[in-house]
């Protein structure tokens, strides 16, 4: 069984990938994305390199854990759910987040319909994400601990014996340490630390 602390996403752009039907192109994109402000870059540059094109469809997800996900479909012109949602259906299908797909349509005179258009998106979204490397990545907890100088060595011996892989610190009278754990043993870490007299120990937020 899988554990909940790990969520799938791509690691780059993938490669333009082009679906015909009825004189009408669909070219593909996936990218891998972590706040609108990305999004809206992509499309963006998108139009411009497409600018004599129709429609900008597109769908996304962002967060790492399913409760926390925030997504948008978008038709851009076409018919009522027969695009942007199609599009969203295959993140949901490969089971990916942190992802940007766009398909961008050049109009080829013929009318597809909408389960022509359905049809139509969904195929290049799939082949946008089929070109795509997707990976496994692990949820992570970030941990401040905050300590006097003289107790470094006991909070270093557990950091070692827990293997723990330090983000930041800052090492003078007082020290700071930011330590990144994988979230399944985040709660095991938190009271390791806890315990350790004159130590601060505080979960920060993703």
């Amino acid at each position: 069984m899988i554990e909940k602390d790990t969520y799938k996403t791509i690691t780059k752009a993938s490669p333009e990938v082009l679906f015909k039907e009825k004189n009408s192109k669909f070219f593909g994109y996936a990218f891998p994305v972590h706040s609108e402000d990305v999004v809206k870059l992509h499309i963006e540059e998108l139009k411009k390199q497409h600018h004599s094109a129709r429609h900008w469809c597109y769908a996304y997800q962002l967060g790492k854990e399913e409760r926390n996900y925030q997504f948008r479909a978008n038709d851009d012109g076409e018919p009522n759910n027969s695009a942007g949602m199609p599009i969203y259906g295959q993140i949901q299908s490969f089971d990916v987040t942190n992802v940007l797909i766009v398909v961008v349509r050049y109009f080829g005179g013929i009318k597809l319909g909408v389960g022509g258009l359905i049809s139509a998106y969904k195929t290049t979204a799939q082949m946008a994400l089929e070109q795509s490397k997707i990976v496994r990545r692990t949820i992570n907890q970030d941990i401040e601990l905050k300590f006097e100088y003289k107790d470094m060595n006991k909070v270093m011996r557990v950091i070692k014996e827990k293997n723990l892989k330090i983000k930041s610190q800052t090492l003078e009278l007082d020290c700071k340490i930011i330590i990144s754990v994988r979230l399944k043993n985040s709660e095991a870490v938190f009271e390791a630390f806890q315990s350790i007299f004159g130590v601060q120990v505080k979960c920060l937020e993703s």
